[in-house]
């Protein structure tokens, strides 16, 4: 099976779990809140580094989503839970009257870039010399270029997908991942490699 198959195989279970949660299975929604967990909390770092209030914050829409389930439709799990934690963390950004002191005020209308993609290299594997040489490399790409990469090879989105959730057109995607790319295979040439095994997802 390969990643894109993986995507979809996984994709479905989400899917299924969702569907038992809106029927008010309550133990197939903590399933789906387990499994979404991990990615929303890396997320939700790149707002600010206060972890309770990333806690709270995803606690708060995850109690949303299950008291509003029955009338919400979703067709690909990962992207509604990234989607709804960028508009749930915008919100209380809004509410806070310390609303600035976790933002780039140049990116608050793009509230979806990873100041943490590269904690997804490290997610049930060790580190390695080289997941070190790519964690280095992807620090120093701009913000933009880095939440493509990490929606492209860590999330498996299309770039459709993708432009949707960075409320951008999909050429923009397109740029932002060749200008990402040409930065990291500059830097790291073992990474032509790893693209080059990736290519089918361009």
């Amino acid at each position: 099976m390969n990643k894109r198959q993986r995507i979809v195989a996984e994709n479905e279970l989400l899917l299924d779990l969702w569907q038992q949660a809106r029927e008010g299975d309550s133990v197939a929604f903590c399933q789906l809140a387990d499994k979404q967990y991990r990615t929303l909390f890396n997320y939700a770092l790149n707002f600010t580094s206060d972890k309770e209030f990333v806690k709270d914050s995803i606690q708060e829409l995850l109690m949303h989503i299950w008291e509003k389930r029955a009338g919400i439709n979703i067709q690909f799990v990962t992207i509604y839970f990234l989607k709804a934690l960028r508009n749930q963390v915008l919100q209380e950004f809004r509410k806070s009257n310390n609303a600035y002191t976790f933002l780039d005020i140049e990116n608050l209308g793009y509230l979806s870039d990873f100041e943490n993609a590269e904690t997804q290299i490290e997610q049930n594997e060790a580190v390695t010399e080289n997941q070190i040489r790519v964690r280095n490399a992807l620090d120093v790409l701009p913000k933009r270029q880095k939440e493509a990469v990490f929606l492209k090879y860590y999330e498996g989105l299309e770039n459709e997908q993708i432009a949707d959730l960075m409320q951008v057109n999909r050429q923009s995607v397109a740029n932002l991942l060749f200008k990402a790319i040409s930065t990291l295979k500059s830097q790291l040439p073992i990474l032509q490699y790893l693209i080059a095994a990736c290519s089918c997802f361009f």
